[in-house]
């Protein structure tokens, strides 16, 4: 069994359906009980557990309708982006290294990291999304770059390509799915840099593999109607994942606690908060067999209080970095 599976099974728990302080003793309590049984006993308890909640009610849960929340390790407190590849495994990745992690969401395991390397030298970016598209994974930086890979074993450091969208002067970027019908990449904008969009919702695709002259194209939502009745001064999404049962665009906004669905013809299909409790919202991702799964990044020690409803109110302390499954839709 690797390392880091075993380094998981001792700090990530399966969260009780309670408010996190009650998570964070659950996984502590969880851990120490882990840890002093075989990994294969503790795996085949946290299946167990995963299976149970996913088959009650949602009336039994206080999260929103959670089915579980995986407290992340120290590694992964600033993840980013989610992916699920097309064989439904989960990758994961950090913000300021090109750093990926598969996870098992249903037991809290990691099963793998690996990182990117130039000239042996591990590579630094500001990373806000992941996908893959073409038997590759992309990593996708706020200014607009690039990063394409084949996915490595358990601690590889891998070789790279990368490209310049360009696009960076018109967005600064959270976000990136595989569009795989059209070829493209959804790019999506967190802050528009162009007064004539900072109305609308802006969306680029890019379309792999097609000549520079033709790769990009804008798709723009209007801010009323992804806003609709909710109380949000704004839209800034953190994360973009497409509906595998409607090929919708699903979109989280971490700083506004909200998730909207729009078509790929624009059309918004709903917008409304965040379930359950949410410190930072980051990535997304929704399975084959309905599960919606959120990452949030660890709070900030110092972080001012947030008394959004939808949020976890950041009290001063350490809150660690999770995984949340929910049920879908």
């Amino acid at each position: 069994m690797p390392w880091v599976m075993r380094r998981i099974v001792t700090f990530a728990g399966l969260a009780g359906l309670a408010g996190l302080a009650a998570c964070d003793e659950t996984a502590s309590a969880h851990s120490s009980k882990a840890a002093a049984m075989p990994d294969s006993s503790a795996l085949a308890q946290r299946s167990a557990q995963f299976a149970q909640r996913l088959a009650a009610p949602d009336s039994e849960a206080t999260l929103g309708g959670a089915v579980a929340r995986w407290i992340m390790p120290e590694q992964l407190k600033e993840i980013s982006g989610l992916v699920l590849t097309d064989d439904g495994r989960l990758l994961g990745h950090g913000d300021e290294h090109a750093h990926v992690f598969e996870i098992d969401y249903r037991r809290g395991v990691l099963v793998k990291e690996f990182t990117l390397e130039s000239g042996g030298t591990p590579v630094k970016g500001d990373f806000e999304g992941i996908t893959t598209a073409n038997g590759s994974v992309i990593l996708f930086t706020s200014d607009g770059k690039l990063y394409q890979f084949k996915e490595g074993p358990d601690g590889a450091k891998l070789d790279f390509t990368m490209t310049d969208t360009h696009l960076g002067a018109q967005c600064e970027f959270e976000g990136v799915t595989f569009e795989k019908p059209t070829g493209s990449l959804l790019l999506a904008c967190k802050k528009v840099k162009d007064k004539k969009d900072k109305d609308f919702v802006v969306i680029y695709k890019w379309k792999l593999g097609a000549d520079s002259s033709g790769r990009a194209s804008k798709m723009t939502v209007p801010l009323a109607d992804a806003i609709g009745s909710n109380e949000w001064d704004g839209l800034h999404p953190s994360d973009i994942t497409i509906d595998p049962f409607n090929g919708n665009y699903v979109l989280i906004a971490s700083r506004e606690s909200a998730m909207f669905e729009v078509t790929p013809a624009g059309k918004v299909v709903f917008s409304r908060p965040l379930p359950g409790v949410h410190a930072q919202a980051e990535g997304i991702a929704i399975t084959k067999d309905s599960l919606l799964i959120i990452s949030d990044e660890a709070a900030a020690k110092n972080a001012k209080p947030d008394l959004h409803p939808h949020r976890v109110p950041d009290d001063g302390t350490h809150r660690p970095a999770y995984v949340t499954v929910y049920r879908w839709p």
